[in-house]
């Protein structure tokens, strides 16, 4: 059974909203690559925009840092399909660009997901992923609705073995999967695709501990987990839980356990630091069973209590909450993970604070009824629609076939700002945080870079 670590991305991203600067973790790194992990999961999801808009480093900086300490262990990433790491639509010839420069930058494992899992989404990402000699992984995200069940992911899962993917992960992002929706999928689909299957899950509703032991009985190749004073609530189990569990059931996890006990030492204090500012909320520790009705993500729940606190509103909570669930029933029940978790969290918040529903209606919430982001899993609600749309129809076609070339126009806009083709492709993914960010940096430009063109 394979153990991917989270600490690093998803673990600090549902805890502490990707706060833990490089200096943090730099200190154990040699230790972690010595665990017998079968990936480290430490970059993509939120780590890119976080880098630059409040850690203000370089986030492919990182990653080379990262790399330079990982001799034995795989580097694993979260790509957001065509959305990349931002929350709209990028062009192919920037997404190719991109997973080309993760993998030159030490990247070796790139999971790979539409929010709405519509796979005409991901089919670039996954080309380019394999032509440069990544390890690609496609993603079932994985949603209860009134149209989601066993055969719409036995099928989803067929299209991404046919599509080349070298494995599967089915991604919980709400930790809503039980043990035995989680016992019948693996094995529905380890009966379907010939293709290695992970699973990844969250604490947040108390399941995730069974589900994942499930998961190895139905099969699964892997797990992920976080190291345990990271681990719970909005996390994922801890690693050295599951860890003792499934020795003792007989599966071979690979890890040493004293490595363990020594990595978990080490964020202790990490945790402890954000505990004291405050960054670190209680609140995202406690199971939060609600969540098999509101099915909101980890690191969505801890933006939404960031977010609300800021606004002097946390008190509104409850209602965000319950709002969310009708959002998503409105837009056709799209499965919430980044960015539609983030969209309907957001949408949801201003229909309470507003105190009206749709009386302002948000430009991704526009974009997605417009089908910007792909196709809905089911209707949007007519009315909804209506108001955005009025006498217009949503488009069919997949919409990055209507994006022209990104990436020459920003290295024409950057000029000499931009020292590499990883700062253009910072600058496409957030222009106002790039440019920040280089400004920051402060260093000296010339006026003549080598950009190495992807072709």
């Amino acid at each position: 059974m394979h153990i991917t670590e989270t600490v690093l991305r998803d673990a600090q991203q549902s805890l502490i909203a990707t706060r833990m600067p490089f200096e943090d973790f730099e200190g154990i790194l040699d230790e972690m690559d010595q665990a017998g992990y079968h990936s480290i999961e430490c970059w993509g999801g939120a780590t890119f925009d976080s880098c630059l808009r409040y850690l203000h480093e370089d986030p492919w900086e990182r990653l080379r840092k990262i790399k330079s300490h990982m001799k034995n262990t795989k580097l694993q990433m979260l790509l957001r399909g065509q959305n990349l790491l931002g929350y709209h639509h990028y062009s192919d010839d920037t997404v190719r660009r991109f997973v080309r420069k993760c993998i030159e930058n030490g990247m070796d494992i790139i999971r790979i997901f539409d929010a709405l899992n519509d796979l005409r989404n991901i089919e670039t990402a996954v080309d380019e992923c394999l032509k440069a000699g990544g390890h690609a992984q496609g993603c079932i995200c994985y949603t209860l609705s009134p149209i989601h069940n066993l055969e719409m992911f036995v099928s989803l899962g067929r299209q991404i073995e046919a599509m080349g993917c070298n494995s599967l992960c089915i991604k919980d992002m709400a930790g809503i999967m039980s043990p035995q929706e989680c016992y019948d999928l693996v094995t529905a689909l380890k009966q379907n695709i010939k293709i290695p299957v992970y699973v990844h899950t969250h604490a947040t509703t108390g399941l995730g501990y069974m589900t994942y032991l499930k998961a190895a009985e139905a099969g699964a190749d892997g797990i992920d987990c976080a190291t345990s004073c990271m681990s719970g609530g909005t996390s994922q189990p801890a690693t050295e839980s599951m860890v003792y569990a499934l020795q003792q059931m007989g599966y071979d996890c690979g890890v040493d356990s004293k490595t363990l006990h020594e990595i978990n030492e080490f964020f202790v204090p990490v945790k402890d630091k954000f505990a004291a500012s405050g960054m670190f909320d209680p609140y995202v520790l406690s199971t939060k069973t609600d969540a098999l009705v509101y099915q909101i993500p980890g690191g969505m729940l801890s933006n939404l209590v960031a977010q609300l606190k800021a606004q002097n509103a946390i008190d509104r909570l409850d209602e965000v909450l319950a709002e969310t669930p009708r959002v998503r029933a409105d837009m056709g029940y799209p499965p919430l993970v980044t960015p539609l978790s983030q969209m309907v969290g957001v949408q949801a918040t201003v229909n309470v604070l507003l105190g009206g529903r749709y009386k302002s209606i948000g430009k991704e919430i526009k974009s997605y009824i417009r089908g910007e982001y792909g196709k809905a899993p089911g209707e949007v609600n007519p009315e909804l629609a209506k108001q955005v749309l009025g006498d217009e129809q949503p488009m069919t076609g997949r919409f990055a076939d209507t994006l022209e070339p990104e990436f020459p126009a920003a290295r024409e806009h950057l000029g000499t700002h931009a020292r590499s083709e990883e700062d253009v492709l910072s600058y496409i993914a957030f222009p106002q945080q790039a440019e920040q960010f280089f400004e920051r940096r402060g260093q000296t430009f010339t006026a003549s870079y080598s950009f190495k063109e992807v072709k």
